[in-house]
């Protein structure tokens, strides 16, 4: 095949003219990013470096996508949510994190105290997935001074996965979202709600790798085995590229002999089947703050104990 380059210098494949079945999808043509028309025949330009990301012969975008999740709640996931994306922002990376919890809990811990009031969220971006409308670029991002951005969340969303149940495609609806959001960032992150619902199995029919953060407690760690069967059906029947990234050990207070033997547990029965991460981030009273101040532990404590973090990044 001919190889050309498009607007951002990246190698590009000339394929034959498709036609477009998925009004969400983006193509990279000769520099033009903008949506495709719907039952039109474009000539497609496939990413030679970005080929796994491609659906039908056209770019989703670029972006790793990230979930971080676990059904039990109070493991962990937004405080490893924000300082995850923050330790990648401070790397460099252009990041977006994706608030996908009715609680809002992301969005209150990045400075959004009232997230009910806030003008577009994720719940009205799903709608308008839902009622086939326009999503304008930009729209909903809340950009934070820590060199992250935030797509936020309300109560609304609740509502949203009520009406996920007999909407069309209801699995992929986040993924429609997202594929509008894709192209600005290297790395989007997405904290996933306390559920195995509907939200959850959007969340991971969009991913492509998930991290599980675990508490450093029995009845956590006896909750993986029923996520770790939710992960294995949604890659059957939904999103085969899915993959673990691995399980992340959260509270850890490594005085307690309960502590450690919970994580020689944790390694002893899934270290063999998938990754359990070396670095374990340790109980903290500093940690427990951040939410409160709007800011991630390395804005809050930057003397603090951080190596954990950067070794999972």
């Amino acid at each position: 095949m001919e190889q050309w380059t498009d607007a951002h210098g990246a190698n590009a494949v000339k394929r034959p003219n498709r036609r477009v079945r998925d009004p969400y999808a983006r193509a990279v043509w000769e520099g033009n990013p903008d949506s495709l028309r719907v039952g039109a025949t474009y000539p497609i330009f496939l990413l030679t470096d970005d080929l796994p990301n491609c659906k039908g012969g056209l770019i989703m975008g670029v972006a790793s996508i990230i979930s971080i999740v676990n059904q039990k709640g109070g493991t962990g996931k937004t405080t490893s949510c924000v300082n995850l994306g923050v330790d990648l922002a401070h790397e460099g990376k252009r990041v977006l994190l994706v608030d996908c919890d009715p609680q809002a809990s992301l969005t209150i811990s990045l400075g959004h105290p009232q997230p009910d009031e806030l003008p577009i969220t994720l719940a009205d971006l799903m709608g308008n997935v839902l009622r086939s409308e326009t999503i304008n670029p930009g729209d909903g991002i809340l950009h934070h001074e820590e060199g992250v951005d935030i797509l936020p969340s309300s109560i609304a969303l609740a509502g949203m996965e009520v009406s996920l149940v007999n909407a069309m495609s209801r699995e992929t609806t986040l993924k429609h979202v997202l594929a509008n959001y894709s192209k600005d960032y290297d790395h989007i992150l997405l904290d996933c709600s306390p559920s195995l619902g509907m939200l959850t199995i959007n969340a991971l029919a969009a991913s492509d790798r998930i991290i599980i953060p675990v508490q450093a407690q029995y009845l956590s760690i006896k909750g993986v085995e029923q996520l770790l069967n939710t992960v294995v059906r949604v890659k059957r029947n939904i999103n085969r590229k899915l993959k673990i990234d691995g399980v992340l050990l959260t509270m850890v207070d490594s005085r307690t002999n309960n502590s450690r033997e919970i994580s020689a547990l944790l390694r002893e029965t899934y270290g063999s089947k998938i990754k359990v991460f070396d670095a374990e981030i340790p109980r903290s009273i500093r940690a427990a703050e951040i939410s409160a101040e709007g800011k991630s532990i390395f804005a809050h404590d930057p003397d603090g104990k951080l190596e954990e973090f950067s070794l999972v990044v």
